[in-house]
């Protein structure tokens, strides 16, 4: 992840996942000290007011759109090692997801917790882009205009809001 994008040395423009003859690798962290981690990341799905009346009244036809979606996230969470090639399977200690509704926007944070030899940022992002995504699944009749389009609806302004590396005693 993050961590093993730059090496100890500082020199950032060698490529950690590939190695001298531009073979593709894994990052070899065997090495590194277990630390406790955590990654925080957000983003939006960006939707018409009456889809977001719809949500929190709880009237979309295919159920629970946010505790629907807050399942996509943690099973994303959980998966990232198998969707994003060279990703370290890495033990989660936990997942907290929080969500925010506005007038014509869901929130989504997605925090991740790890105690191991790499970060968790990339699981924390396919949390919050899995739980969007899920509710656009949900949400997609309510949103689709008359060509079957999505004029209204994106995804946007996902990022790592946060990022902690911490030594564990003992």
């Amino acid at each position: 992840m993050s961590d093993e994008r730059e090496p100890a040395d500082g020199a950032a423009d060698e490529l950690t996942h590939t190695d001298d003859s531009g073979e593709v690798r894994m990052v070899d962290v065997g090495a590194k000290p277990d630390t406790s981690r955590l990654a925080v990341a957000r983003g939006e799905i960006r939707l018409t007011p009456s889809t977001i009346a719809a949500v929190e009244a709880d009237e979309v036809g295919k159920g629970d759109v946010l505790a629907t979606a807050r399942i996509g996230a943690v099973q994303a969470v959980k998966h990232t090692w198998e969707t994003i090639p060279m990703c370290h399977q890495i033990p989660i200690t936990n997942v907290d997801t929080d969500f925010a509704v506005g007038d014509d926007r869901i929130e989504l944070t997605v925090a991740v917790e790890t105690t191991g030899k790499t970060g968790c940022e990339m699981e924390a992002l396919e949390g919050v882009t899995t739980g969007l995504n899920t509710v656009w699944d949900m949400v997609k009749a309510a949103e689709k205009d008359a060509d079957g389009g999505y004029p209204d609806t994106r995804i946007a302004d996902v990022e790592v809001v946060e990022k902690t590396k911490r030594a564990i005693d003992g």
